[in-house]
């Protein structure tokens, strides 16, 4: 079994369920007492959270690497960044470590496809759905056509990660809007909706969806487990 090695900590409220469903999905595999092989580096997320706001990507890249590389030290085979957002910076982490990098827009891209799905919905941070670094490589590399919600929604959207999914906070209310959100991505012609954020499916399950759901948080980390054990290649 490979050591997955773990950024986490934006925010720690997903970084929970990464190690929950990775260990989870191994025990499903090997049965009995096994679980995984793994080392986790969790950032403060309140320093994080800063440079995004305020376009200060370098000095973010800086603490990412320096993450990835204290995580390769420690022995890791692999590194998976357990956040969406952060995966901005996935290019110049990669570029820094010698051990490969699991990139959660391509297993997400790679379980679309193989769903027979084309046109996709987004929901995520305003970074996520606004920027080109993650649409743009499910398009170039999986031909999905990306669609995101009207500057509103994506407000909302945003707002709900930020001040209360992150803090811990499920509300009801936000349950509601997001379903109206995605039932507007439905009346656009999308055929599923990505939970591009890893806090979102804290929020929103499949049942509360009229699309199917394609929890990032679950395929990252179910491919994560998957990978050390030697029953997927990372995609490049």
């Amino acid at each position: 079994m490979k050591t997955i090695g773990l950024i986490g900590g934006m925010s720690w409220q997903s970084s929970i369920e990464y190690y929950r469903m990775i260990n989870e999905t191994i025990r499903g595999i090997l049965g009995g007492f096994h679980s995984a092989k793994s080392i986790m580096y969790s950032v403060d997320f309140a320093e994080i959270e800063v440079l995004q706001h305020q376009k200060r990507w370098n000095e973010a890249a800086d603490l990412m690497i320096d993450a990835a590389k204290k995580i390769e030290k420690g022995g890791a085979d692999f590194v998976v960044i357990c956040t969406n957002t952060m995966h901005k910076l996935a290019d110049p982490v990669k570029d820094h470590i010698q051990i490969p990098l699991l990139h959660i827009a391509d297993v997400t891209g790679r379980e679309i496809i193989d769903r027979g799905i084309k046109t996709i919905g987004l929901l995520g941070t305003a970074f996520t759905m606004e920027e080109d670094f993650y649409k743009e490589r499910l398009s170039r590399k999986y031909g999905l056509e990306v669609m995101i919600p009207s500057r509103e929604d994506r407000e909302i959207v945003d707002h709900v990660i930020y001040h209360e999914l992150c803090r811990g906070e499920v509300k009801p209310i936000s349950k509601t809007r997001f379903g109206g959100i995605i039932k507007g991505l439905a009346d656009q012609g999308a055929g599923g909706v990505i939970l591009g954020c890893t806090e979102i499916g804290l929020l929103i399950h499949q049942q509360d969806s009229c699309l199917p759901l394609f929890d990032t948080t679950v395929i990252h980390a179910v491919a994560a487990a998957e990978f050390a054990l030697g029953l997927r290649p990372i995609i490049d």
